[in-house]
């Protein structure tokens, strides 16, 4: 089945979202804690205790997000198990900084407005794809 117009630039705008997540989680990564103390100590102190396993769950999600909008722009249907353990990762990596530190607290709730954003985004990637696989667009 040929998809609709609107199919291409979904794809490219979720790709382009994804990779704006791959460079926040590179950018976050790598960043220079002592330089960051100087402007947001609470966040350096939060990137520094961080565990691994955690860093590892926000690379799986920006990962698999990517992945998952590259296939969904090759019309595979590979992308909507990529985009659930995107989910999956995000669900971990914000459940891990909501229920494990004192961001709450510390910034408000305010805090868990771009984290909603980034799982509603997250979900509809994955519920994207699953309708495309229904309507034979991705294989």
């Amino acid at each position: 089945m040929t998809a609709r117009r609107s199919f291409r630039t979904i794809g490219i705008l979720l790709l382009l979202w994804n990779l704006i997540g791959v460079a926040a989680f590179i950018m976050q990564y790598s960043a220079d804690l002592s330089q960051l103390t100087k402007t947001d100590p609470y966040t350096a102190r939060i990137f520094a205790a961080m565990p691994d396993w955690v860093w590892a769950t926000y690379a799986v999600a920006v990962g698999a997000g990517t992945l998952g909008a590259i296939l969904l722009l090759l019309r595979k249907a590979a992308a909507a198990p990529l985009f659930l353990l995107s989910i999956v990762a995000v669900i971990i990596q914000f459940g891990y900084s909501f229920l494990r530190t004192d961001l709450l607290a510390v910034k408000g709730f305010t805090a868990a407005i771009f984290p909603a954003v980034i799982l509603f985004i997250a979900l509809f990637q994955w519920r994207y794809a699953r309708r495309l696989i229904a309507k034979g667009v991705l294989r």
